[in-house]
């Protein structure tokens, strides 16, 4: 599989596992669906795993390190998040994204110690003795906490040699521009805001990562589900889309049959296309999925596409299209 420089001395596949979706995200997981995805994802090539605590409120961080255990651990990369600590919480009532999950619930903590505990907790869940990028979690309305504590925590650890990566994951590009103007970083994790139906991120980030050479984890490519099957009921970004991302939803997947070619195929391939984007983390809950997710990168998307959906402008027009069309 092709790989990519993600930061110096980091070198990864170009696409990703995700595993939200084995922490139960929206349905649960077996433990042996989660290890049967693992497994075909690895057995296709894929070398980079992204994770964090609160994806199966530490489910998916176990699920994944009992399977990375067995590997070599100079030939794959992890990443993780922090900013939020798991604690007991037995009266719990199953979470409304998270099914299955443990009697666990995250609290935020953006603090210096905070980060600390949250990396060795992490690490105790993983059974591993270190991952190579960490990724400040959701501090969406935490910037200060986030800027004062958690990066003077990730910046030792990389100065150490603990990490080989920091940066910030979120489900929001203008704060991660702040983050790239205040900060030094050496990647983002942008989830559902560069796709076929949403591409905030064009002018307000990627502009900035070129410049600064910070790599980009491109999440979110099906924007929860309404890119893989557009129809009523389909998530958007953890939620119900609304009736007018169904229509533009479904006006692209007529679009891709009319030229022969998968939706999700041409989801894939738009993410791609884009130079700051680095590693396509694409998330699955069963083998086939894996399996499905992969051929999509690699499925024939006719150039006849491109430029019906450049003509019929159904995406920005500065944004690049796969072949320059």
């Amino acid at each position: 599989m092709k790989r990519a420089r993600l930061a110096e001395g980091l070198d990864v596949t170009a696409i990703g596992l995700g595993t939200a979706p084995l922490g139960g995200l929206f349905s649960p997981v077996s433990d042996a669906d989660a290890e049967a995805t693992i497994e075909r994802a690895w057995s296709l090539g894929v070398r980079y795993f992204d994770t964090a605590p609160l994806y199966g409120f530490g489910l998916a961080e176990r699920r994944l390190g009992n399977f990375l255990r067995q590997q070599k651990r100079d030939s794959f990369a992890i990443s993780t998040k922090v900013g939020r600590l798991l604690r007991s919480d037995a009266a719990a009532a199953e979470d409304a994204h998270y099914k299955g999950a443990p009697a666990e619930r995250p609290q935020f903590d953006f603090s210096y110690d905070g980060v600390m505990r949250s990396v060795d907790e992490s690490l105790r869940r993983l059974g591993l003795d270190r991952v190579d990028v960490l990724l400040v979690h959701d501090p969406d309305d935490h910037y200060d906490d986030a800027v004062n504590g958690a990066w003077s925590a990730l910046q030792r650890l990389r100065g150490d040699g603990t990490v080989k990566a920091i940066g910030a994951g979120m489900n929001q590009s203008d704060m991660l521009a702040r983050f790239a103007e205040a900060v030094p970083v050496d990647c983002f994790l942008l989830a559902g805001r560069y796709t076929l139906l949403d591409q905030g991120a064009l002018t307000t980030l990627f502009p900035i990562c070129r410049a600064k050479s910070i790599g980009i984890l491109l999440g979110g490519i099906y924007n929860s589900g309404i890119l893989a099957n557009p129809r009523a009921g389909a998530k958007f970004n953890y939620a119900d889309a609304d009736a007018a991302l169904v229509t533009r939803a479904v006006e692209l997947e007529a679009l891709c049959r009319k030229h022969g070619t998968d939706l999700k195929a041409a989801a894939v391939q738009f993410c791609m296309a884009h130079p700051a984007v680095t590693v396509a983390l694409q998330g699955a809950r069963t083998a086939a999925e894996v399996s499905d997710n992969v051929a999509m990168a690699d499925r024939l998307v006719p150039s006849s596409f491109w430029h019906e959906l450049r003509q019929r402008k159904l995406v920005d027009a500065s944004a690049p299209l796969p072949g320059g069309a």
